[in-house]
């Protein structure tokens, strides 16, 4: 870990480029709305903590009436508890068998969910969860149109069978996670997507209890589709974790009518390392965000960003702005990532303002706790 880019007190300007900034103002509002949406809509809440990987975000977000939180690796439930959350649900498959028995031993620790989706995975988790003499929640997974992992609506029964089965596991349910639904911009084609969701996730629910297993809580949503998982009568568990933050391919998508509006919370601060006649470069490249959903946001400023390599970013008026609008060498610009989880985990810390991104301070700096827990 290379030493913080600032230090509490800090003015802006003092700051080293590139730095990971959370505007805590921004952060504390959307936390604040998220939590009064589930409170109005009689749903839990339990956001996903792979978008920040930091206990302290984690820790707001319970202290506003979260039951806990989520988080996909290993890894980063162990990286999460070390640092003090004490209710983590891994919501992916594992199934390596020295894998299980970290979580098998974590689960002696805190209160730990974990998903499944075949029966070699509930056969390993189970020999695990014996061996460490420990308890474990745990939900099937059902394909709710994401292509990617769990099963058929018509497999979910069976799997809750055999997971009631065993000693030391507990079934808690079924994780119905649509994460293709997140982007489909306007807002009538994410609906569609999680009506479809719905009549799928019921169906597993009904194969679960003809199968003659309660099924307590269906879980799933993200910070795209959490007002119509949430108007189901089906969820009762809301997953969002994006919302945080609110990255540049959110922001893009048309607002859902009736949803809580959300604010830019995570930037790039870099500065201009070089100019040229038509464009700027700064010092914030690949290394420092993703681009896997597109480029990045200049914030407050007539400019695209158009290209970016390991160390360099490069700035260029809008479509009919001047180049009076480009930034002077050494000035500092302030981008609003496309992605913003994996432009987390490429930083050791958030630098955290208070006060806004024109006149606050650095009120204090927090690791990112889970950073590069991928396994």
């Amino acid at each position: 870990m290379r030493p913080a880019p600032a230090r509490t007190g800090d003015a802006l300007g003092a700051i080293e480029t590139p730095a990971l900034i959370v505007d805590l103002d921004a952060l504390e509002r959307n936390i604040e709305r998220m939590a009064a949406f589930a409170r109005a809509h009689g749903v839990r809440l339990r956001p996903h903590a792979k978008t920040h990987k930091s206990a302290h975000i984690a820790r707001l977000q319970m202290a506003a009436g979260a039951v806990g939180i989520c988080v996909q690796k290993t890894s980063e439930a162990e990286a999460l508890a070390q640092a003090g959350v004490s209710d983590i649900y891994i919501s992916n498959e594992v199934v390596a068998e020295d894998r299980l028995a970290r979580v098998a031993a974590l689960a002696r620790r805190i209160r730990l969910s974990i998903a499944v989706d075949s029966t070699l995975g509930i056969d390993r988790l189970a020999q695990a969860v014996k061996a460490a003499g420990s308890t474990l929640d745990v939900f099937v997974e059902v394909d709710v149109g994401q292509g990617r992992c769990g099963v058929a609506p018509t497999r979910a029964g069976s799997l809750a069978r055999m997971v009631v089965s065993h000693a030391g596991l507990r079934f808690a349910g079924l994780q119905a996670y649509h994460g293709s639904a997140q982007h489909l911009r306007r807002s009538e084609e994410r609906e569609a997507a999680i009506r479809h969701a719905v009549s799928l996730a019921s169906a597993a629910r009904a194969a679960v209890t003809s199968a003659g297993v309660a099924c307590p809580l269906v879980t799933g949503a993200g910070s795209g589709s959490y007002v119509f998982e949430a108007a189901s009568g089906v969820y009762g568990e809301l997953q969002a974790g994006s919302y945080v933050f609110l990255d540049r391919d959110y922001a893009d998508n048309q607002p859902t009518p009736h949803a809580p509006v959300f604010e830019h919370a995570l930037f790039v601060r870099c500065q201009v390392m070089s100019r040229g006649s038509a464009h700027a470069v700064v010092d914030a490249g690949l290394k420092a965000h993703a681009v896997d959903s597109g480029p990045l946001r200049v914030w407050g400023r007539e400019l695209d960003f158009t290209g970016a390599s390991d160390e360099h970013g490069v700035l260029r008026p809008r479509e009919g702005s001047s180049t009076d609008a480009l930034p002077a060498l050494g000035e500092a610009v302030w981008l609003v990532p496309g992605h913003c989880d994996p432009t987390v985990n490429l930083h050791d810390h958030f630098v955290c303002v208070r006060g806004g991104l024109e006149h606050g301070r650095v009120e204090a700096v927090w690791p990112v706790d889970a950073r590069g827990c991928v396994g």
